[in-house]
């Protein structure tokens, strides 16, 4: 094994990336030379900069940090050239890379994906894995090219998700199991044996961007499709209904196992936790919500605060 450091540019923006690049910083394997993250940008009130996660990170172990608009940029490439990096690692950093910068590092440009590619090539598969009623999720570590998420795969990790885990669950269990595969990766790197497999594109599927209409809850779907969303929703950006006088985002619901009793949409009976929902199919009680403008609350505090009876549609 090599015993010189590899000569590392880390490029990544939100918290996900964040356990990669500490990884990356404290073990003897590698020296960060750079850290590449999206511009900062206002937030609150006040609309201040604030750091990226990534950013906050790498001033925390002393690590130059660039945040060009626009990383295919030739004056950009050129600064990132002067590092003379191995390896350029990407994690979740939010822009493409061109294919002279994917040529750049003798040892290539890799990337840790939070699926088990080819499922959920794209922008968002956390969400949609849970969305979508998956089992089974895990990590990915690939070779970049310059398709999304096309390129060969060296290593990958397995996670259950659980039949009421949610996005922010699933994220934070990722993040981590990511940067400890990502590490096995760069070791296999060094010493030679990092394998190279081929994706299947027949079985390629993608998560996209999320839009805001995917937001609104369809009561006419099942019952288990909306717990799905829910949960695939929460806590960013959430899922919401529309009440007859207010919107009313739902943070927790569970499957009921009873008939259909209703029209889809109508608030069918009370329960000590909060209401049920007729949905196109079985029944959702709804356990835990946040009407517009107000804080969570339990969906008992929202009946009692808001006046919600049985008999009410919602939309």
């Amino acid at each position: 094994m090599n015993s010189k450091p590899l000569k590392v540019i880390f490029m990544g923006t939100p918290d996900f990336a964040v356990p990669c690049l500490e990884q990356l910083a404290k073990s003897p394997l590698t020296d960060v030379v750079a850290v590449v993250s999206q511009p900062d940008r206002p937030k609150g009130r006040g609309q201040k900069l604030v750091f990226t996660p990534v950013k906050e990170c790498a001033v925390k172990f002393n690590i130059p940090v660039l945040q060009p608009e626009k990383v295919k940029d030739a004056a950009v490439i050129d600064k990132l050239a002067d590092f003379q990096p191995d390896l350029i690692v990407v994690v979740a950093f939010g822009q493409l890379l061109s294919p002279t910068l994917l040529a750049l590092p003798r040892l290539g440009c890799i990337n840790v994906h939070a699926s088990l590619l080819p499922k959920y090539r794209g922008a968002a598969p956390i969400h949609w894995a849970i969305m979508n009623g998956e089992t089974e999720t895990g990590v990915t570590t690939m070779y970049m090219d310059k398709g999304m998420d096309t390129g060969d795969m060296i290593l990958t990790a397995k996670t259950a998700i659980t039949p009421n885990m949610v996005t922010g669950e699933l994220h934070d269990k990722l993040m981590h199991q990511g940067a400890e595969l990502l590490m096995m990766t760069v070791e296999k790197l060094i010493n030679g044996t990092a394998p190279c497999t081929k994706q299947d594109a027949d079985q390629a599927t993608y998560a996209p961007l999320l839009k805001r209409s995917i937001e609104r809850i369809d009561w006419s779907r099942t019952a288990q499709d909306i717990h799905n969303k829910v949960r695939g929703l929460n806590p960013w950006p959430g899922a919401f209904c529309q009440t007859e006088n207010f919107r009313l985002k739902v943070w927790k619901t569970e499957v009921l196992d009873t008939d259909t009793l209703g029209e889809a949409g109508m608030l069918i009976a009370c329960t000590e936790r909060g209401f049920v929902v007729q949905t196109g199919s079985g029944l959702l009680e709804v356990i835990e919500v946040q009407p517009a403008s107000k804080r969570k609350m339990t969906a008992q505090e929202c009946i009692c605060g808001y006046c919600i009876h049985p008999g009410d549609l919602m939309g």
